[in-house]
């Protein structure tokens, strides 16, 4: 891109949900185009309908359909669609998730063209987006097939914890049957890689939760602890990964024990994410690791109880883009230094300074 500011694309989400009117409460602080180019990948029509919801709405917008002529000192509105959509919010309606995909399918071709630099995605539903053309549970697993990507890891991130997890959106009952020692390995491999990459973090320190209560008491409330998770963490130590675990999930944050860790291996959904949000409160992000593109996503759902009622919070949003921002910079600056061997050299040096400043 021309432009030092990078280019945020925005997908709007299911039109039902608080997705628009999270969209339209961040950018109406224009304070935000200091630090991006926001693009939004919806109508003029679907703004236009939530601006009326939200009292004294000073959003402004330049209307645009090639993303080659968006300007780089307004919010930007790439029309996805011209026809008039019946917006029912708070209300689960074909229409509402057929167009929420349009809106993904069209930000991530700009995104793979290098057309945008970064992706934000306002909340989907995952029951109507379903179709032919759309057999996802979520982003995750699409942009995953999207760029072709041999495995990705969801990673909520917040100023003091980043939590990942091994399995994302399936049953309980699934869970301990998709447990592999090559699965949790590669994530936390994945993992590494992005907390280097992504958050400049050049020795994480990774914790690793086991399945069961009491990470399973050395096998008496379950196996998978002696049979696939520490397997998984000696073999990840033999590949240069600092894994520790695997810890009891509750008493490791009730003791905050989190905090002497870069990152937490979760085994699955709600063993990471009920901490990380009671933790992070408003301020969690949801990131994508793993892609070769920036994808971003606040840390909550469509929220149809309060659509439409100018309730919503946009702080998890703006986060979102901030974070989205700071990753683009991150993975600039790491290429660079990857890239220049006196860079990496005089890194080297540093680190072999400090280290030898510790055993004295």
């Amino acid at each position: 891109m021309n432009t030092p500011k990078p280019v945020i694309g925005i997908s709007c989400g299911d039109l039902n949900g608080i997705g628009i009117e999270l969209i339209i409460k961040t950018f109406m602080d224009n304070r935000m185009l200091e630090h991006c180019t926001p693009v939004i990948f919806a109508s003029n029509k679907v703004i236009n309908f939530y601006k009326k919801t939200i009292p004294d709405c000073n959003l402004n917008y330049a209307s645009c359909k090639e993303l080659n002529r968006i300007n780089h000192k307004q919010v930007n509105v790439f029309n996805c669609w011209e026809e008039d959509v019946d917006i029912k919010p708070g209300q689960l309606t074909p229409e509402g998730g057929k167009y929420a995909v349009l809106s993904l399918q069209t930000a991530v071709a700009a995104l793979k063209q290098q057309q945008i630099d970064g992706l934000v995605t306002a909340p989907i539903h995952k029951k109507n987006i379903q179709s032919f053309d759309f057999a996802y549970s979520g982003h995750t697993p699409f942009l995953k097939d999207f760029f072709g990507a041999k495995d990705v890891v969801m990673l909520m991130t917040a100023e003091t914890l980043r939590v990942a997890l091994v399995t994302e959106h399936v049953s309980v009952a699934q869970v301990a049957g998709q447990l592999t020692k090559e699965k949790i390995l590669l994530k936390l491999q994945i993992l590494q890689q992005s907390l280097q990459k992504d958050f400049g973090i050049d020795k994480p320190r990774i914790a690793v939760l086991g399945l069961n209560p009491h990470a399973g008491d050395e096998g008496l409330i379950g196996k998978e602890e002696e049979t696939i998770i520490r397997p998984a963490i000696k073999e990840a130590k033999n590949n240069n990964i600092l894994a520790v675990g695997p810890y009891p999930a509750d008493a490791f944050f009730a003791r905050g024990s989190y905090a002497q860790f870069d990152a937490v291996l979760s085994m699955y959904h709600d063993q990471g994410l009920v901490p990380f949000k009671t933790i992070a409160g408003g301020d969690g992000v949801n990131y994508t690791a793993g892609l070769p593109v920036v994808r971003t996503s606040p840390d909550h759902g469509v929220a149809f109880d309060i659509a439409g009622k100018n309730s919503a919070d946009p702080t998890s949003f703006m986060t979102a883009v901030f974070g989205c921002i700071d990753i683009i910079n991150l993975r600039k600056g790491y290429a660079a230094n990857r890239s220049n061997p006196l860079r990496k050299t005089s890194r080297a040096m540093l680190a072999n300074a400090k280290d030898e400043a510790i055993e004295e």
